[in-house]
């Protein structure tokens, strides 16, 4: 590992930019959306899937690869990644950086001709659903991308004082594709809209099928680094977690000391941005 973190020019700038919007991001303000610097602004029909990614994982990247072919298939469509300040029923995060996130995620959806990112100050679809209606207006459709456990929780009225209203509002505005993991998912997620309470939501929400290999996939067994981790994630994400330690403990050193080496880079950034990253 090297002494200090080495910075292009090019890159200095870009993470700065980026930490502007994060700075930007006040979750108690009005709700607020922005791509990141270098994404384009949506236009026409898109698709968003919001998540924490932490870390990106292959099973991301295959939900990301079949909403893509699904742009492609429905053209004019575009496809975004998303993360919010404020996500709701996760864990406050303090490493990775939201930053050193938002990179990596950048970075992979490259992979994507004319997608991008968008950076929301709020953790509810609806929220973003108005947010993006509110800022920019040449966006006909929104479809938000999610997984089987997602929707459920959508649909659940333990999460709500009024179940259907509030669903009223969010289809009003977005419609939702689903990526049912697993052999049995779609048959799942029929039974899910078939219930005697979904079915007037029925015309909202289209199954978008993901491979059964990516059914054991948890980002939870990548960060404790569990046996079998490296064959769950792409190589830009291996290769970051090696070169960070950002999810790995402190090195013992052999004068019985510890290093924190994603600590050191954490100070690292703050001195070569200016500003203390988020």
């Amino acid at each position: 590992m090297s002494e200090h973190l080495h910075l292009t020019p090019h890159s200095r700038r870009y993470l700065r930019a980026i930490q502007h919007s994060l700075d930007a991001l006040n979750p108690w303000s009005e709700t607020l959306v922005l791509p990141l610097p270098g994404s384009p602004r949506p236009t026409g029909d898109i698709i968003v899937f919001t998540g924490s990614f932490n870390p990106p994982t292959l099973a991301h990247l295959a939900m990301l690869k079949q909403a893509y072919s699904y742009t492609r298939s429905h053209a004019p469509m575009h496809l975004y990644a998303a993360m919010s300040k404020q996500t709701v029923d996760k864990e406050n995060i303090s490493r990775p950086l939201f930053l050193d996130r938002l990179a990596l995620l950048d970075r992979l959806m490259k992979r994507f001709s004319g997608s991008g990112i968008l950076l929301f100050n709020r953790g509810l679809y609806v929220e973003q659903a108005r947010a993006i209606r509110q800022s920019f207006p040449r966006v006909h459709n929104i479809y938000f991308l999610m997984g089987f456990d997602k929707i459920v929780q959508i649909l659940d009225p333990h999460y709500y004082t009024d179940r259907d209203a509030a669903l009223q509002e969010l289809f009003a505005l977005a419609k939702l594709l689903v990526a049912p993991r697993g052999e049995d998912g779609p048959e799942a997620l029929q039974a899910l809209l078939q219930q005697e309470e979904n079915t007037r939501f029925v015309r909202y929400i289209e199954p978008l099928p993901l491979s059964n290999v990516y059914r054991e996939i948890s980002a939870t067994n990548i960060r404790n680094q569990d046996a079998g981790y490296t064959q769950a994630i792409p190589h830009e994400v291996w290769r970051f977690m090696w070169r960070t330690r950002a999810y790995a403990p402190p090195l013992h050193t052999t004068n019985g000391g510890t290093i924190d080496v994603y600590a050191k880079r954490v100070r690292e950034l703050t001195r070569l941005l200016g500003t203390p990253p988020s």
